[in-house]
């Protein structure tokens, strides 16, 4: 029968009768709103429907993607299925959002494109709105206002946000009538938080403050239509609810992932990108290059983005030093230098021998990490790729350990949402901020234009005094005999941060530690107040002195020359060493805690002077400077 039509002809005969019926009707609802019918594409859907007993039997998208055709007969199968399902809902007396799934066509939303009709297709789940009357205000304002699609996808996401926080909120939100102005602080709070679904990053700010708008753009329209009766005058716009404009708020949004659970995480390695597909590549080299990702990403706090957009050539070596050159692509300041360790570089040097030998996709010949297809909107791997890989090895890692413990004592389980790409850059520079490194280095590292951008110094003055009344406990003098501090007061009035420790000689003390009589021999001074707080400032400054004295020994130096620096080594190593053994001596629970009051007043020495400390080595067991 087929064969003998003609090219303007089509035959419903091949589908079951009530199938025959239904083309029918949705080939009928096209031609009324003015669509046109293209046979051929009539033809071929024809073609796929035989066996189905009815097309409200089928999921109309798994449906479309099982076709692999063209775009026409896709988009006339969704048009003819939506028609059916909105007659059958109207035939039960119901409207398009009567039903947990909305159909987007079906609101009559218009689109920004030419010709004012919706250009994809798509759905909405409402039920992720959890309060029913946030529902009903909802799907009222999308029946009766006329707008576009882009309109209508920013208030549903919005709402799905606020319901999320309002959920967690004493009654979860669900009375109207007891609503009060903490609910509309903590749905912005979540809005403050929105993140990118393809990179992981924070919004922009614009977005977000648009975000929050616009769903207090719907309560305002539930207020109008008396829908909202009996909700409070707290529950609203109030100017203290905005976001700050500084660019600081993306880097320190959001709580760095723990050293702990990093260390964790390792452990499973084995695990990232496990049954995670890529193209036509094979599936150990969809691993190590996930992995070698994941350990860049790790080890040098780049953005996702940055990660992925590396070149093949992105390493460069120099008398021993390994530097990473990559691209700032949100400042557009391009072939940037970060120095990395020795065991990084080696993670990439791995990945490029086996990268060379793979088949990847012409236009990803010079990145590191190649497209999926040439069809990809991205030359090299899309950040969305490492978003998503993460998501799935991190659910695959049987336990995840945070270092809160629970009313038994054991420790709580981490929350694995706070896992995420970006999330390493921001432990990347919380952890060169613990180990004291001064901010206007950290703010090289992170590429930062501003010391103000870099907040990561930010120490407030609780935990300030919290860390001083822990510390001034254990504070010694030059021969390493205990010297405690009387109270935080006196360790801040009373003393002055020096390079090795504190110093309490009055006249220094006055000058701000720029006084010292005795050029800062702190190991010969009986002023000299060290604490554990200096332990990785003293052990730097006992490599540096050993440096000196071979040198010294090699220019052939007078004898007083190599008699002092031979005792200062002895002095500070002595010092050192009696610290570490007092530290060991104690209970677990007070070493964590002087470990964490050291990191504490590491920070606030380095925002206070920016020359007092080195650049250090951070990860466990890497032996270069990073």
């Amino acid at each position: 029968m087929a064969s003998n039509l003609r090219s303007n002809q089509f035959c419903l005969r091949p589908p079951e009768k009530a199938v025959r019926w239904e083309v029918l009707y949705g080939l009928q609802q096209r031609d009324a709103r003015g669509g046109a019918l293209e046979p051929a594409a009539t033809r071929l859907l024809v073609s796929k429907l035989g066996g189905i007993p009815s097309l409200l039997t089928v999921e109309p998208e798994d449906f479309a993607a099982s076709m692999l055709r063209g775009n026409n007969i896709v988009a006339q199968f969704r048009e003819v299925a939506r028609s059916i399902r909105l007659a059958s809902l109207s035939f039960r007396g119901m409207s398009p959002t009567d039903a947990d799934l909305w159909d987007l066509p079906s609101l009559g939303l218009k689109s920004a494109g030419l010709g004012g009709r919706r250009q994809r297709h798509g759905r909405v789940d409402a039920s992720a709105i959890r309060q029913p009357w946030l529902r009903e205000v909802l799907k009222t304002w999308a029946e009766t206002v006329s707008m576009k699609n882009d309109k209508f996808k920013r208030t549903f996401n919005a709402c799905v946000v606020a319901s999320d926080a309002l959920h967690t909120r004493p009654g979860g939100g669900q009375d109207v009538t007891r609503l009060r102005f903490a609910d509309v602080q903590a749905v912005f709070s979540a809005m403050s938080c929105i993140r990118r679904s393809d990179n992981g990053e924070l919004a922009s700010r614009k977005w977000r403050m648009d975000s929050f708008s616009v769903f207090l753009d719907l309560i305002d329209f539930g207020r109008k239509t008396d829908m909202l009766d009996g909700l409070p005058g707290s529950f609203n716009r109030d100017k203290t609810l905005v976001l700050p404009h500084e660019e600081t708020i993306e880097d320190a949004a959001g709580k760095a992932v723990p050293e702990p659970v990093i260390d964790q995480m390792d452990a499973h390695l084995h695990l990232m990108g496990a049954g995670f597909p890529y193209g036509e590549m094979e599936r150990a080299d969809i691993e190590l290059m996930l992995q070698t990702a994941y350990l860049v990403l790790r080890d040098t706090g780049r953005r996702p983005i940055e990660v992925a957009s590396l070149r093949l050539k992105c390493l460069e070596t120099r008398k021993g030093e390994n530097t990473l050159i990559w691209d700032n692509v949100k400042k557009r300041r391009y072939g940037r230098k970060l120095p990395i360790t020795r065991e990084t570089a080696d993670v990439i040097r791995t990945w490029q021998g086996r990268r060379r030998q793979i088949e990847v996709p012409s236009r990803s010949r010079k990145y590191l990490f190649p497209s999926i297809t040439d069809r990809s909107g991205f030359a090299h791997m899309e950040a969305s790729s490492l978003v998503n890989s993460m998501r799935e090895w991190v659910t695959a890692i049987p336990v995840l350990l945070s270092d809160e413990l629970d009313e038994h004592g054991g420790r709580m389980p981490f929350d694995r949402t706070l896992i995420f790409p970006y999330a390493f850059r921001h432990a990347y520079a919380q952890r060169h901020a613990d180990a004291g490194i001064p901010v206007d280095v950290l703010k090289e590292l992170m590429d930062h234009r501003s010391i103000v951008t870099t907040t990561y110094y930010q120490v407030s003055l609780k935990r300030k005094r919290e860390a001083i009344t822990t510390m001034r406990r254990h504070t010694l003098d030059r021969s390493g005999r205990p010297a405690p501090f009387t109270s935080t007061t006196d360790y801040e009035a009373q003393s002055v941060a020096v390079p090795f420790g504190n110093c309490r000689e009055p006249s220094n003390v006055k000058a701000g530690g720029k006084a010292c009589a005795i050029r800062f021999q702190c190991a010969g001074c009986g002023f000299y107040r060290p604490d554990p707080s200096y332990m990785p400032a003293i052990e730097q400054h006992v490599n540096d002195l050993r440096a000196d004295l071979e040198t010294a020994k090699a220019m052939d130096a007078d004898d007083f020359v190599v008699r002092n620096l031979t005792d200062q080594i002895t002095a500070f190593t002595n010092v050192a060493g009696t610290m570490r053994d007092r530290l060991s001596s104690l209970p677990e629970a007070e070493r964590e805690e002087i470990e964490e009051a050291s990191a504490v007043l590491r920070k606030v020495r380095a925002t206070r002077d920016h020359t007092l400390l080195p650049l250090t080595v951070i990860r466990k067991g890497t032996p270069d400077a990073g």
